[in-house]
């Protein structure tokens, strides 16, 4: 028997950080995206973020590769999302995404920072929280691939 908790805090934007993810309709995104991951991929703990960008917190299954479940879960939501406000066809996602894992013992602070975004992006932008992220995270970025 093989057991895992793969934890993941999962943020990506609109293509070109578009501000089209308007207040009326984050509520519904937010609960198709949670309710896409309970049902194909794993356990959502949490999905907020504002106008330009997206956060989630989420368990993953170890089957799937974290690549794999962001195309699937972008390409669908993004369906979801022309399908139901036809006038958002040109809202689109950006290619990458930043993932990162978050031990049991610090997920209850992610799940609040998530919470918190309207809150939190009153005084950050979302590239300087990106910025923030990867660094937190000891990742190596070129910042060209950030703009």
């Amino acid at each position: 028997m093989s057991y895992t908790k793969l934890t993941y805090h999962i943020t990506f934007s609109t293509k070109g950080r578009v501000c089209a993810l308007y207040e009326t309709i984050r509520p519904r995104l937010f609960s198709y995206l949670a309710g896409t991951i309970n049902k194909d991929y794993g356990l959502t703990k949490e999905v907020g973020g504002v106008d330009d960008h997206i956060h989630i917190l989420c368990d993953i299954r170890p089957t799937l590769s974290i690549s794999a479940f962001m195309s699937r879960l972008k390409s669908s939501s993004s369906a979801w999302l022309h399908r139901e406000y036809p006038n958002m066809k040109h809202v689109t996602w950006q290619e990458g995404y930043g993932a990162f894992t978050v031990s049991t013992s610090t997920a209850p602070d992610v799940q609040k920072y998530i919470k918190e975004q309207e809150r939190h992006h009153r005084s950050m932008s979302y590239l300087d929280e990106l910025r923030k992220l990867l660094m937190k995270n000891d990742i190596d970025f070129k910042e060209k691939y950030l703009q």
